[in-house]
């Protein structure tokens, strides 16, 4: 007899309380191994993947798309020893027979009717949802970040092929009359939840809907806007979020048009100046509105608090990057591992801060003290379809250029594809921030809270500069210091800066320091 056991979201450590459900990578009837990833979540730090330690038949799921969960909150039940209908954990064979089926249950409830190893009808994820990935299909990745294009050969991303037909059927929101028989419960936009009596399936459409972007799910279920009616114009059908757009605004006109002729027609108003009518968009204004949470409501609570509590001044200088492109080339050319760019200023940051220790400390405001740090965790900004993020590098002052350069990539590549872990983005010290890459030539970023400064780098561009006494035309570069005026004074901030544009416009500056 199969024993069903909860599985609640685990502490996910560096003090999180919460996460956000994103993406589940199992739907109720599977058949999951122990230890195997069911739910993706993001928390304030990163997104994460999460393992079920129980092997066995998915009976419930606690929660959809978009929730967010406190820690210890259930998040899936499972039947141990049952047989589900979904693939075996290795992806092969088909779909038991006399699958499991259940419903997928809201947060804080228990599992619905018919979960468990008996006959029993339920879709197992929502009617929108594109998380139909069992334990055999293809998971796909950036899940989350914005409707892309990308396809894994024939393939959707996050889609996979091996999922039963009963699974890939949709479901579509229509008006039933409630009654003591029909019970229907419809949740905001008119999306009715996955309780096989209130929905209707319409055999005319199969498959799934070719959604990636969570963002594109939301504003078409608050719209009551049905997605598989929409022909997406991004790769291979998917659909975007101009696709969904449009479709609201063609929606609203046709709306419009259909008005009862029994209706007195209102007052016709003034003609809006031609500026206001140029500027008004798709006619429809609407207002947007993003929750602040996950990874975009942690920086916007750091940045918040580095503001109102940091009394920040910046400074600046222009450099002559000429050398420092040259010294780089000269060593690609040498072979062995390339080195990038960054790896070089970051090599700079660290031999100036061996040389003013004071940027690189933290206060602490409880006890009133300046705390200078012995180790140098140097953290980046990188922008990624997530939002800002701030990946860093441990102990970087004992790192060469060539090892910077490894971990760089290491980081920036795990957090293209959301998988930095909260460790890869705390404890940083000092912040390098290259946002040349955006092609500006300066700025005056934010402090990365608690930390004391951050240096900026804009783009490296040819300009006239007097070289040696001559009018030449040079590589230049716009570097800024955004410092805490609390751990040291201008004149320190002055002096780290300076010796950094003396390293960038002289590279054999840094052999001293070696």
């Amino acid at each position: 007899m199969a024993q069903v056991l909860e599985f609640r979201l685990p502490d996910l450590g560096e003090g999180l309380t919460e996460a956000e459900i994103v993406r589940w990578l199992v739907a109720v009837g599977d058949v999951v191994a122990v230890d195997q990833p069911v739910v993706e979540v993001e928390t304030a730090k990163a997104m994460v993947e999460v393992p079920c330690p129980y092997g066995g038949v998915v009976t419930a799921r606690f929660g959809d798309e978009g929730t967010e969960l406190p820690v210890g909150a259930p998040l899936l039940t499972v039947a141990v020893g049952a047989t589900g209908r979904g693939a075996a954990p290795d992806g092969g064979g088909p779909p038991a027979a006399g699958a499991a089926a259940g419903t997928d249950s809201r947060p804080g409830s228990g599992p619905g009717p018919g979960a468990g190893s008996g006959p029993g009808v339920g879709s197992g994820s929502r009617p929108d949802s594109g998380s139909r990935s069992g334990p055999g299909a293809g998971s796909g990745s950036g899940a989350g970040s914005g409707a892309s294009g990308e396809t894994s050969g024939n393939v959707l991303v996050g889609y996979g092929t091996g999922a039963p037909a009963a699974r890939r059927r949709r479901v579509r929101p229509v008006s039933v009359p409630s009654g003591p028989e029909t019970p229907v419960l419809r949740e905001p936009g008119g999306v009715t939840p996955d309780h096989g009596t209130a929905a209707v399936a319409d055999p005319a459409v199969e498959g799934p809907v070719p959604v990636i972007s969570p963002l594109v799910r939301r504003l078409a279920r608050q719209s009551g806007l049905d997605l598989r009616r929409l022909t997406g114009s991004g790769p291979e059908g998917l659909i975007l979020r101009s696709d969904v757009e449009r479709a609201i605004d063609t929606g609203a006109s046709a709306a419009a048009a259909q008005a009862p002729a029994r209706e007195a027609p209102a007052p016709a108003p003034a003609p809006a100046p031609a500026a206001a009518v140029a500027g008004s968009g798709r006619g429809i204004a609407e207002e947007v509105r993003i929750p602040l949470r996950g990874v975009r409501g942690a920086v916007a609570d750091k940045l918040a608090r580095s503001r109102s509590e940091i009394p920040d001044a910046t400074c600046w200088v222009d450099a002559d990057a000429t050398e420092l492109m040259a010294a780089r080339t000269a060593m690609n050319a040498a072979g062995g591992p390339k080195i990038s760019l960054l790896a070089l200023l970051a090599r700079v940051c660290t031999a100036a801060l061996a040389r003013y220790p004071e940027l690189n400390a933290r206060v602490d405001t409880d006890r009133r003290e300046i705390v200078r740090l012995p180790e140098v965790h140097l953290g980046f900004a990188a922008q990624t379809e997530r939002g800002l993020v701030v990946p860093v590098v441990r102990s970087a002052q004992r790192r060469s250029a060539e090892s910077l350069t490894e971990e760089f990539a290491r980081l920036t590549d795990a957090a293209r594809h959301s998988a930095l872990t909260p460790a890869d983005l705390t404890g940083g010290t000092f912040t390098l921030n290259n946002y040349g890459v955006f092609g500006v030539d300066g700025s005056t970023p934010i402090i990365n809270h608690p930390e004391a400064a951050m240096l900026g780098v804009g783009r490296i561009v040819p300009k006239p500069w007097v070289h040696q006494g001559e009018l030449a035309v040079r590589q230049v570069v716009q570097l800024s210091l955004t410092f805490d005026h609390r751990v040291c004074d201008g004149g320190t901030a002055g002096g780290f800066l300076r010796y950094v544009a003396d390293c960038v416009e002289q590279p054999a500056v840094l052999l001293r320091t070696v």
